[in-house]
């Protein structure tokens, strides 16, 4: 083996294991190449606008970049500020004795079945009993003080990282290339032309993906958002939005969406009978059926394979690879990690081939 390919794969196992080991940096890193590349094209347009004959200075367009972004953010959020306020004003009057008197009567119908067929042998209201005191012993075994400090860890945490990425972004974005130019100042001159060749295919795909999910998130959001509103669900453009995002979740995302759906539909909707119940359920998952084929079927192969020239068969083994690694966020970014590591690899060994970079 030539000593070329010998050195980028000892190259590549050390930039694995150090992304590995410095997982939360390497994490950042990503999350803040992804950001700027989404960001790059808008402040590029805001730094080209004449204000009095003169451009705006480009720490200015980055922040206004990230101010169009959080107003993006802040209206999407809220939708959920009135889904939220309800669901508080639910658990603000949870009454036991309600919940217990609702279900007394099915669990009424179930253990009569268990003793009439002999299945148990216990006196009736044995049950009910049951139930009732698991109710009372899980309200009473909910520690509000570990639920505040979850919160305030998790909150600390998420402050710590979106600083992080903020600031790492900026710089991105600021100095615009730079990462690309300290990189290619380090490669020799005789692999110069291929590292270039390599940089640019690297861009183009990862930019083909990044658009093809925005169209993705746009179309499930649209789909969803009219089927759930011609089908009278309440809060249809929550449950639309939070769907939408959660299939960038790949496999997962589209059962969490569906099963987010029909727990707002379930604690929000005016029934009379269980028949309501189930029509309402059976309508949420109608929608999200037709939503989910539409992306499996229209979606998914224009944007995974074809945007990232990969087979399906190549994607399913890296997405279960990168949730093994770094769980659900190694399932979002194992496409793109997994896509630059290919084609690096491919155009390395394309030149090897060759004989127009590795030569004895």
């Amino acid at each position: 083996m030539k000593r070329p390919v010998v050195i980028l794969f000892i190259a590549i196992l050390i930039f694995l294991v150090v992304g590995w080991y410095f997982s939360n940096i390497t994490l950042y890193l990503i999350f803040s190449l992804v950001l700027a590349a989404i960001l790059r094209p808008l402040t590029n347009r805001i730094n080209s606008f004449h204000i009095l004959g003169q451009h705006p200075p480009r720490w200015m367009a980055i922040l206004m970049s990230y101010l169009l972004v959080a107003f993006i953010v802040f209206l999407a959020g809220l939708l959920f500020v009135p889904l939220i306020s309800d669901q508080l004003r639910i658990i603000g009057s949870y009454d036991l004795d309600y919940v217990y008197e609702q279900i007394q009567n099915p669990v009424g119908k179930i253990e009569d079945l268990l003793i009439r067929y002999g299945v148990i042998k216990s006196e009736p209201g044995f049950l009910i009993l049951q139930v009732r005191e698991s109710l009372i012993s899980s309200f009473s075994k909910i520690q509000f003080q570990g639920i505040i400090n979850t919160i305030v860890n998790t909150t600390s945490s998420f402050f710590i990282a979106f600083m992080a990425v903020a600031f790492i972004t900026f710089f991105l974005l600021l100095e615009n290339g730079l990462l690309r130019r300290n990189i290619m100042s380090l490669v020799p001159n005789a692999y110069f032309e291929l590292a270039v060749s390599t940089f640019s295919k690297v861009e183009k795909l990862l930019s083909n993906y990044l658009v093809g999910l925005l169209v993705q998130i746009s179309i499930i959001f649209s789909m969803a958002s009219i089927g759930l509103t011609l089908m009278d669900i309440n809060y249809a453009l929550t449950i639309a939005m939070f769907a939408a995002f959660a299939n960038l979740i790949p496999y997962a995302g589209p059962i969490l969406g569906a099963s987010f759906g029909v727990i707002v539909g379930l604690t929000t909707g005016e029934f009379n009978d269980s028949n309501d119940i189930v029509f309402m359920v059976v309508k949420i998952l109608s929608v999200f059926s037709v939503v989910q084929l539409t992306d499996n079927i229209v979606l998914q192969p224009l944007i995974f394979s074809k945007s990232v020239k990969a087979h399906p068969l190549e994607i399913f083994v890296v997405i279960f690879a990168g949730a093994k690694i770094a769980g659900v966020l190694g399932m979002i970014f194992a496409i793109p990690v997994y896509t630059i590591l290919r084609v690096s690899v491919s155009e390395f060994y394309r030149g090897y081939k060759d004989y127009k970079i590795f030569k004895i």
